[in-house]
């Protein structure tokens, strides 16, 4: 899952070209970067201003009572900073993260064992918590509640159930589908929180400090153009100020300017408005093979060679946050945006234009 500098789904960054650049799934290299680039604090966490300012208040106020603040959640698409929340609440309240995910949750002994090694004041973080297993989430429900659990002991009729108690502690649970929380669990966070899509400026902010971290020269009209090619998402950003620096260091002296950030980007295949290649594959495929739509999303996969779920997860969300693309009953539909975009002509009567009805006079002969 997400900080501004981190997390998701594991995919090589340096051998994937194009797709792994803009996805924001994290990388084997992205984990060896993020320990430096990650914020410590709410304070050194650029963006996100809403959130921060009510975590801070949650956080703030736990500690005057000397409690332990209610559980989090924080929901949103991933490499947004859901993951370098959950580290900063543990700092914050000077507790021991302890980091877990939905998936690896499949039995209740499972999180039993988890939960009775945690001391009191410590963060318990579940990733895409949403894939939990149901008799693991049941267990959480009391453990949530009222700090404690019950361990089921023995076998059909002669089994019995033992509560064990567990010291106070802060769940954080961080999820890319907060719909597919079931309804007690997502009621039992005390604080939820949805993260949004960075501006370009707040994106520039963040290209500038991993900069400094890294010892980059960068320009601030090029961390700019950087962040404005990074889908409104931190980790992509991060990502493709690396590669801009190769660039620097390979084909010009090192400095990133706006040329270089532009000639690297363009190396990269990736245009002004964020698109890659895989993006534009799938829009000349909608516009020119289907005259814009509508089209349905496995024939879509089979003509760039993709699978439906790569295109449905990481091409689609931006493509339609972007306006190029409309997801409708009958299908996938390009807008007149995309046709502009790729610079191709649009047909006088597309398939994506709406049917008006038409009438029809009913005298004989009468001309429609």
């Amino acid at each position: 899952m997400a900080g501004p500098f981190g997390s998701g789904e594991p995919a090589p960054d340096d051998a994937g070209g194009p797709a792994a650049e803009l996805s924001a799934a994290v990388t084997p290299f992205d984990s060896d970067v993020e320990g430096a680039l990650r914020p410590r604090n709410l304070g050194e966490f650029i963006g996100q201003e809403t959130v921060r300012e009510q975590l801070d208040l949650v956080l703030t106020a736990a500690t005057r009572r000397g409690v332990v603040p209610d559980h989090l959640l924080f929901s949103g698409p991933p490499g947004l900073g859901k993951t370098s929340l959950a580290m900063i609440v543990a700092a914050e309240l000077g507790g021991s993260l302890r980091i877990t995910s939905g998936p690896a949750l499949e039995r209740p002994g499972d999180l039993a064992a988890m939960l009775s090694n945690l001391i009191e004041g410590d963060v318990l973080f579940i990733d895409e918590i949403h894939r939990i297993a149901r008799p693991a989430e049941e267990m959480l429900y009391l453990a949530m509640e009222d700090f404690r659990i019950d361990i089921m002991v023995g076998k059909g009729p002669g089994a019995t159930s033992i509560p064990l108690e567990i010291a106070p502690f802060t769940l954080v649970g961080a999820t890319t589908r907060s719909g597919a929380l079931t309804g007690p669990l997502r009621d039992r966070f005390g604080f939820t929180a949805h993260m949004d899509f960075y501006s370009d400026a707040d994106l520039a902010r963040i290209v500038t400090r991993a900069a400094e971290i890294l010892a980059i020269p960068v320009e601030e009209d090029a961390a700019l153009e950087i962040a404005g090619r990074s889908r409104g998402t931190p980790r992509i950003a991060n990502r493709l100020l690396r590669r801009v620096r190769d660039f620097a260091e390979v084909r010009a002296d090192g400095r990133i300017t706006v040329p270089v950030a532009r000639a690297a980007l363009e190396v990269y295949e990736v245009d002004g408005l964020g698109l890659d290649r895989l993006d534009r594959a799938v829009l000349r495929a909608l516009l020119i093979q289907h005259e814009g739509g509508p089209v349905g999303l496995s024939t879509l996969a089979v003509a760039v060679g993709e699978e439906s779920t790569t295109l449905e997860e990481v091409c689609e969300p931006f493509l339609v946050r972007a306006g190029l693309l409309a997801r409708t009953p009958r299908g996938r539909v390009a807008t007149a945006a995309a046709w502009d975009h790729l610079g191709l002509r649009r047909p006088a009567t597309t398939a994506s234009d709406p049917v008006l009805p038409v009438e029809i006079d009913p005298r004989p002969g009468a001309r429609a």
